[in-house]
């Protein structure tokens, strides 16, 4: 039996891409009830004319305000926690912006969350969290700080459970470049790419909402799952799109942005010395310590002979891979063009 069935699910963020998928996920499931919670009324309206379903409730507010999520939070068993400002030039330039939301307003989730006995929370972060070198990396890395520090003060026996996943590239979520990229080709436009050398991990939505439903039947206060994923140069991927819409596109090189790292890393070293491989998956525990430790300590040696696993070291797509797991996004496998080429197959 589903450990969902007749429980109510709370998606902060509900409207975006991530929020929206898990939504897909579980609306034909045995769940009771999913409540979105967002602060875009007319995504939300947009949603509730194409859904038509009253297992769906919609809740207008923001994390940053602790009342407004509370009121949503009220009588939920599980919460996925996947509000966040997430795009890293508007996080260079607006930085407070991005502490407000991705830290504070994390913060106001999992505290209403604890306060309103929430079963379990999965709290979504992303690679930039990693090793941050720009604003939107570095809110993410304090939130998943503040999820784990949560979850290490409840403990094991806690009423609530509090988890983090933490993911490489969406494809084709808010803030990908394959839309635009598309939208350059069938505007018979260049291609603009910032480094084509830069690697960035691939993984489909669906995929990253499988990490989502293992994090809530398998996560322990504090852990962090990370989902094992392939990578791709921009190049390769530029490439790939370019056969598949059969265009004569050339590429053109923009340089480097705000905030951007040449590749990813999912797992730091640091990480990997303790990481447990979960086949498809790593989990990360929390340090369990607490201020208590002695001032002397025994290092970990494992440390230093471990690597991290990131976009460079990961397996490597070739155009012809890359070409088979754009297929699988709706924005390219439902276009109209692509779907004439497949007919002629």
């Amino acid at each position: 039996m589903s450990i969902f069935k007749n429980k109510i699910l709370l998606i902060t963020g509900g409207t975006g891409s991530f929020g929206n998928m898990v939504l897909k996920r579980f609306i034909d499931s045995d769940i009771k009830e999913i409540r979105i919670f967002s602060r875009d009324e007319k995504k939300q309206d947009d949603m509730r004319h194409a859904l038509q379903n009253n297992k769906v409730k919609f809740y207008i507010g923001d994390v940053r305000d602790k009342q407004s999520i509370s009121s949503a939070m009220c009588g939920a068993d599980y919460v996925f926690h996947a509000a966040a400002l997430k795009q890293v030039p508007s996080c260079e330039f607006f930085p407070m912006q991005a502490v407000m939301t991705n830290v504070l307003g994390t913060n106001n989730v999992l505290e209403s969350a604890i306060e309103n006995k929430v079963k379990n929370v999965v709290v979504l972060s992303t690679d930039k969290a990693a090793y941050p070198i720009n604003a939107m990396g570095i809110s993410k890395a304090m939130m998943e700080k503040v999820a784990i520090a949560k979850g290490r003060h409840l403990g094991k026996d806690g009423t609530t459970t509090i988890c983090c996943t933490r993911y490489g590239n969406v494809m084709a979520s808010r803030g990908s470049v394959i839309p635009l990229w598309i939208d350059q080709l069938k505007s018979n436009k260049p291609i603009t790419i910032t480094d084509p050398h830069m690697t960035r991990f691939m993984m489909t939505l669906e995929d990253a909402v499988d990490l989502v439903v293992f994090a809530f039947e398998n996560g322990n206060n504090g852990d962090l799952f990370v989902q094992k994923a392939p990578a791709t140069t921009l190049a390769i991927l530029a490439n790939a799109l370019i056969e598949l819409y059969k265009s004569n596109a050339k590429i053109k090189i923009i340089g480097t942005r705000h905030g951007e790292k040449v590749y990813e890393t999912l797992v730091t070293r640091e990480e990997m010395a303790k990481a447990e491989d979960m086949g498809d998956y790593f989990r990360i525990p929390c340090d369990a310590r607490d201020l208590n430790y002695d001032k002397l300590e025994s290092g970990n040696e494992k440390i230093s002979k471990v690597e991290e696993y990131n976009s460079h070291n990961t397996r490597q797509l070739d155009v012809q891979q890359m070409k088979k797991l754009l297929l699988k996004l709706d924005i390219i496998n439902q276009d109209e063009f692509i779907r004439s080429q497949m007919d002629m197959i």
